[in-house]
């Protein structure tokens, strides 16, 4: 509650005379200190209340809006007076120190969000970014894990302990929907529906969707609930309604899902850099090639645009050239 009054309080002191870039109403030293500290702290807080954005999303907008304010104090520039064509200065350092495209259109997808909320709450009269486009991303296509190399994450899980258990259950339900490791670390036990064969994921700003899982994950699953997790309780006497717990009982977080996965493929003797996102690469992809059409792997994704989505009908077409290549009896010729 206190957020939601401190943004409220935030917005409503941002807005001077309408249509006008001032902060006239406030005193020189608070408005010199705005770029760096009460704009963006009033916009992050937005984010928090207004947008339910997830917290390692308010820190990502963070530390781009930090570095921008950094760079404004460098440039000894007043955010009042910035323009489109300092904007294209600052894209442009950004390529001279060789920052890859793909952080140099997020931060610019950052500050667009922030521009925007300014002329919401009437700092600015208008977005100095409408004109500037950032640099065309790399076409890269998702990296994709085969059947076989899931095979071999679940196979270094002892299913004989509680934690290797719930290992097997957790990439197994990660492979088998698709689902986002934060959307993973946040299910509850009512999450999953086995009589429905379906589990319930919160997405991005909260996004409510189902998804059908097949037999051998809800078996995993079941076999973790009645044998697993039950045990990880009872070692720490503690009540939690987390579907997926530590070693200590607590609810498993995001960051603990990355390290176990990258023991499993450190012990399967697969690629280092692989990630647990690799496998909702792997689902959609796999759908896909087995008959599924584009717009229930969107759904089941999450994703707010089939665009977003259609990039793993590149990697369809990719497989197809390449079982092409190898099969055909003159292809090698």
């Amino acid at each position: 509650m206190q957020d939601m009054q401190d943004a409220a309080g935030g917005g409503a002191a941002l807005r001077g005379a309408a249509g006008t870039r001032t902060a006239a109403a406030l005193p020189p030293a608070a408005a010199e200190a705005l770029p760096s500290a009460r704009l963006i702290d009033g916009f992050l807080a937005a984010l928090r209340v207004e947008r339910n954005l997830s917290p390692h999303t308010v820190r990502a907008y963070a530390t781009d809006l930090n570095d921008f304010a950094a760079w404004m104090e460098r440039e000894q520039l007043a955010l009042e007076a910035f323009e489109h064509k300092a904007a294209r200065r600052y894209l442009a350092e950004m390529d001279r120190a060789r920052y890859s495209r793909a952080t140099i259109n997020r931060r610019l997808s950052a500050l667009r969000t922030f521009f925007a909320w300014l002329v919401e709450v009437a700092y600015l009269a208008d977005d100095p970014l409408s004109v500037v486009s950032g640099p065309k991303p790399a076409r890269r296509l998702p990296v994709t894990l085969t059947a076989q190399d899931v095979g071999r994450l679940l196979s270094v899980s002892d299913v004989t302990t509680p934690l290797g258990l719930r290992n097997q259950a957790l990439i197994e339900l990660l492979y088998a929907s698709g689902a986002r490791i934060s959307e993973v670390a946040g299910l509850s036990m009512g999450s999953v529906d086995f009589t429905q064969m379906q589990v319930t994921v919160f997405g991005k700003g909260s996004k409510q969707r189902i998804v059908p899982l097949h037999k051998l994950a809800l078996r995993t699953l079941h076999e973790y609930l009645v044998f697993a997790r039950p045990q990880l309780l009872c070692d720490v006497g503690r009540l939690t309604d987390a579907l997926f717990l530590t070693a200590r009982g607590n609810p498993v977080s995001a960051d603990a899902i990355r390290k176990m996965f990258k023991q499993a493929l450190r012990e399967a003797g697969l690629d280092s850099s692989l990630s647990p996102h690799d496998l909702r690469h792997s689902f959609a992809t796999d759908l896909l090639d087995n008959g599924a059409d584009l717009r229930s792997v969107q759904e089941m994704l999450g994703h707010a645009s089939l665009s977003t989505t259609q990039v793993y009908t590149h990697v369809s077409v990719e497989r197809l050239k390449d079982a092409h290549a190898r099969a055909h009896p003159r292809s090698s010729s």
